[in-house]
């Protein structure tokens, strides 16, 4: 991690000590989601292949029809 500068004002300790958590944990969340894409994961919510599984049937006319069907 690259050190962090200061540039303007006198921030408190808890005021720097929460910008540190906040970038720290920005980074190991990031960390995380690529380690989960190396993984063989998929790299957006676009690509995930879960989106296209068969949802519940929506009220309609044909709700009672659609609801037994095997999906």
């Amino acid at each position: 991690m690259t050190p962090i500068q200061v540039l303007h004002g006198q921030p408190t300790p808890e005021e720097l000590a929460t910008v540190l958590a906040v970038v720290s944990a920005r980074a190991a969340a990031e960390a995380a989601a690529a380690a989960g894409r190396a993984g063989g994961g998929p790299a957006s919510a676009w690509n995930d292949r879960a989106r296209r599984m068969r949802h519940a049937p929506a009220p309609g006319p044909h709700a009672w029809r659609t609801s037994g069907w095997a999906g």
